[in-house]
């Protein structure tokens, strides 16, 4: 059986690679990148200063019409970012940057799945107010818990099929076995020749 070198996973029979799966590491390779792509539109339009000016409205938004047993979450995060409201503003905006060049570029990809899915489902809880589906009128749950299960989606795809195509970690991993701690969830220390490519 083939070992992948980068997912740890068996293939096909005596030494030969599961013809798909080098177009389905392609197919997630795009897909991330696409999804990179959001992130990094998303991460300039926190850079403008309307995001800076208006960052503690937004939650205190997110907050009117909770039900009262969310009171306290809200008002414990309106409470902890009040008082520096540009640092959070800088911090939101430079976790997003960050998030979205690691997912174009395919760099840190355990990490950045790591990052992005809890970050995600901060921007869920807070400034999206859990998406509201228990107000009146609500139509959907919001879009940061969508973006968790498509890094959970990512991450997943990573460990069954190994790292996808397009992806710099995987040229990292070829040249220094160690960075594969930072950059995906299989366990292989191996690096088939074919991979440093």
């Amino acid at each position: 059986m083939f070992k992948d070198p980068v997912s740890n996973n068996a293939w096909g029979n005596a030494g030969k690679e599961d013809p798909t799966r080098k177009n389905r590491q392609k197919l997630v390779g795009g897909l991330r990148i696409v999804f990179g792509l959001f992130w990094l539109m998303d991460a300039l339009l926190k850079w403008s200063p309307a995001f800076f000016h208006e960052y503690v409205g937004l939650l205190k938004a997110a907050a009117a019409g909770q039900p009262p047993w969310l009171h306290p979450w809200f008002h414990g995060w309106i409470a902890l970012v009040s008082p520096h409201p540009d640092m959070w503003a800088f911090l939101t905006a430079l976790i997003e940057t960050v998030t979205a060049l690691g997912l174009l570029l395919g760099f840190a990809q355990k990490l950045g799945y790591l990052i992005g899915s809890l970050f995600s489902l901060a921007i869920w809880s807070t400034a999206e107010g859990f998406g509201g589906p228990y107000t009146p009128g609500a139509t959907d749950i919001g879009t940061s818990i969508i973006y968790f299960l498509v890094f959970v989606y990512l991450a997943a795809m990573q460990y069954m099929e190994g790292l996808p195509a397009y992806s710099l970690d995987r040229w990292i991993i070829a040249h220094w076995t160690p960075w594969r701690k930072i950059a995906t969830f299989a366990t292989d220390t191996t690096v088939h020749p074919a991979e440093k490519s």
